[in-house]
């Protein structure tokens, strides 16, 4: 299982009138997770956009368990939990700085070859990078 955590500081933008994290929010902040996961692997998803391969999200789950506020720093945990082939699915948990859980999430996403919007297999470089993670 591949594992990253993410540190992301709760700006006033992200908050509604209650002073809450706005519900829609934790979608972008699965993206950041996403992204930087990615790069922490170095792999960078710019050069995978650019290469004509995109990664749209098919499935998007998300509960919320405690308010997250505005200057909160947060700590995003995502994981990988089985090895990606032509879909890819990730698991959140998102913590305050007291280590309450605030948030739990999923997302499936596909490998899509941009030219044609054909499902593909996952990269082979991305593969060789995240294989590691997934050996018994």
């Amino acid at each position: 299982m591949f594992q990253h955590e993410v540190k992301l500081r709760v700006r006033y933008a992200d908050t509604d009138q209650m002073g809450f994290v706005y519900y829609g929010n934790y979608a972008a902040f699965y993206e950041v997770a996403r992204v930087e996961s990615f790069r922490d692997l170095g792999f960078s998803y710019k050069n995978l956009e650019i290469s004509g391969i995109g990664m749209p999200v098919l499935h998007m789950k998300s509960s919320y368990h405690a308010p997250a506020r505005y200057d909160d720093l947060l700590k995003i945990i995502i994981k990988i939990p089985e090895m990606p082939r032509a879909r890819i699915r990730y698991e959140y948990e998102i913590y305050n700085e007291e280590g309450q859980l605030l948030n739990t999430g999923e997302t499936t996403l596909a490998f899509v070859n941009m030219s044609n919007d054909r499902p593909m297999k996952m990269p082979e470089d991305l593969k060789a990078l995240i294989s590691p993670y997934f050996k018994n």
